[in-house]
This record gives C-alpha cells, sequence and structure tokens, in this order.
C-alpha cells in the first residue's frame, strides 16, 4: 500500500512538471509617488497578483513548462484615493519565441492609463467572468485574455478568436462599473476600444497581418531569411488596409508601438528595392516614426 501510494505521488509531481498554466507572467508594482506607501503591502499585492494571473486555468488546453506565454505587467501607481484604493497605469508586453533562433519578437507593448482598483491585504482575489465585482481582477483577465488571443492569432489565423471574445464579455459586463476604461465614450484608446478593433472584421488585416507577419514571416527567416522578410512586406499591406479604411484605429497604435524597431533590424539587412517599398508603407501608416524608418534606407555612396 505505501509503495502503491509513493507510486502515485511521484506520478502526481510528475505530471504537474510537464503540465503547467498557460502564463509565464512577471509582475512589478511601482509606488514611488505614494507618500508614505505601505511597502509591505504593495509587495504582497505584486505576489498576490502573480499568483492570480500564472496560477489560474485560463484555457482548456495544456501547455508544457517550455510552452508558457511569456508576458510582463509593470503597475505604477501614483495615488491612493483611499485606503484600500489606488490608481495609475498598467503596462503589458507580451513576448513570443521565433522558430530556430533564440530571438523573441514583441507581440504586445500596450499602456493603459486607466488603472484604478481596490486591495485588501491578504483578501482572496477573485474574479467573476459574468458581472464586474472586482475592478482589480476584471483588468487582469481582460489583458490575460488579450495576451492569450495574441499569441494564439500568431500561430494560426484568427486562433484567438475565443479569448479575444472573453475579453469583450468583460467589457461589455463593465459597463455600468464607475471605474474608467470600459466605456467607448470615454477614450478612443481604452480597453474598449482595443478588444473592439481586434474584433472588427472591416479590421481584419490586423490579425491576418499577426499570423503572416509571425508564423510565416519570422518563423522562417532562421533558415530563409529572404523569404521571411518578403513576407513581412506583404504582411504589412494588410496594415496598410486598415489605415486607408480607418487612419486613426488604436490597432494600429498598438502595433507600431511593438513593431517599430524590429521592422527597422529586419530591413536595414533588406535589398535596395524591397528597403524603399517598405519605407513607403511604413511611413505612411506611421509617419510619427518616420525618423526611426529613415534608419532602413541604406546610405546612397556619392
Amino acid at each position: 500500500m505505501k509503495i502503491y501510494l509513493m507510486f502515485f505521488m511521484v506520478l502526481i509531481i510528475s505530471l504537474s512538471s510537464v503540465f503547467a498554466q498557460e502564463l509565464r507572467c512577471n509582475i512589478s508594482i511601482s509606488a514611488t509617488k505614494i507618500q508614505g506607501a505601505n511597502k509591505t503591502m504593495f509587495e504582497t499585492m505584486q505576489s498576490d497578483l502573480y499568483e492570480f494571473m500564472n496560477n489560474r486555468k485560463w484555457t482548456d488546453n495544456k501547455f508544457a513548462m517550455d510552452e508558457r506565454i511569456n508576458c510582463n505587467i509593470f503597475i505604477n501607481l501614483d495615488q491612493q484615493i483611499s485606503s484600500d484604493e489606488f490608481s495609475g497605469s498598467i503596462q503589458v508586453q507580451l513576448r513570443r519565441p521565433v522558430f530556430g533562433s533564440s530571438y523573441e519578437t514583441i507581440l504586445l507593448n500596450i499602456k493603459d492609463n486607466d488603472f484604478r482598483a481596490k486591495y485588501v491585504e491578504y483578501q482572496t482575489l477573485e474574479f467573476n467572468e459574468t458581472s464586474n465585482k472586482d475592478n482589480l481582477t476584471n483588468i487582469l483577465a481582460y489583458y490575460a485574455y488579450i495576451v492569450l488571443g495574441m499569441d494564439y492569432d500568431s500561430f494560426a489565423p484568427e486562433g484567438g478568436t475565443e479569448f479575444f471574445q472573453k475579453a469583450q464579455t468583460i467589457v461589455n459586463n463593465s459597463q455600468n462599473a464607475v471605474e474608467k476604461g470600459w466605456k467607448a465614450f470615454e477614450s478612443e484608446r481604452n480597453r474598449y476600444w482595443l478588444v473592439e478593433n481586434i474584433l472588427n472584421k472591416s479590421y481584419a488585416g490586423f490579425r491576418s497581418c499577426t499570423y503572416q507577419y509571425s508564423r510565416q514571416g519570422l518563423d522562417v527567416m532562421a533558415e530563409k531569411p529572404d523569404e521571411g522578410r518578403a513576407v513581412i512586406a506583404e504582411s504589412l499591406k494588410s496594415i496598410q488596409k486598415v489605415f486607408h479604411s480607418r487612419p486613426s484605429l488604436y490597432i494600429l497604435q498598438v502595433f507600431f508601438d511593438a513593431k517599430s524597431d524590429e521592422l527597422v533590424n529586419i530591413f536595414s539587412k533588406s535589398f535596395s528595392d524591397e528597403q524603399n517599398r517598405v519605407s513607403v508603407i511604413l511611413n505612411e501608416v506611421d509617419p510619427s516614426n518616420g525618423t526611426k524608418y529613415a534608419k532602413i534606407l541604406k546610405p546612397t555612396t556619392p
């Protein structure tokens, strides 16, 4: 009997090491702007948020330890509204490994300035998918689903739809929330518009670009750099079509906040015709980074 129990325990431990939750999410909280802040409480908050993001089961899929999705969340608290309520910003970054290399590409690098939430030390964090009971866990769950959706989209055409839909459900359930960030009329660049833009069929080029760029472009560059780069150049035409339909879309900013530096690195190594074609597109759809994109063009010799 003892041998059987020992075998069973070893089996459970082995399975837990093989299969893991979906996210490997690093959490960082800064409250340096809040005078007299309880440092211990913010350390506890950071630990609780880490547990919430990494130990919760977000999908029905099984992930091996080395398949977990790498993301970072940085919360900067700049105001203490009451003893247990805080406001500030939350920044979310998602990285994806590139096949055949040690390189990780940034899929998402977004800053949300509408972070406002209550936190009570040692109180269990609860998330309810059918209500807006707790704004803190609603925001975290929303971005967990955005991260999952973006990652899945990069491996299969519109592969992340179910997760974006779950993020949209959180938005819909939060329409009566007093906190900002959930409603269409509050801003053109908030949580409402992020997921609306992503799921809107009129802007499907954003998602098709995510797949082409990542799976058919970056993932083949280790073995076929010219072919992979050509696919990435072609994928930018999808972003250009989205721009032509509505130049002020939030997802365009989201795309270039994540990709502008990488695009410079990729096409600085290209041939002149491709560099010129890509530069024309980038300067049209993302003129604010024009100085950066000028580095793509190789200097001409006199």
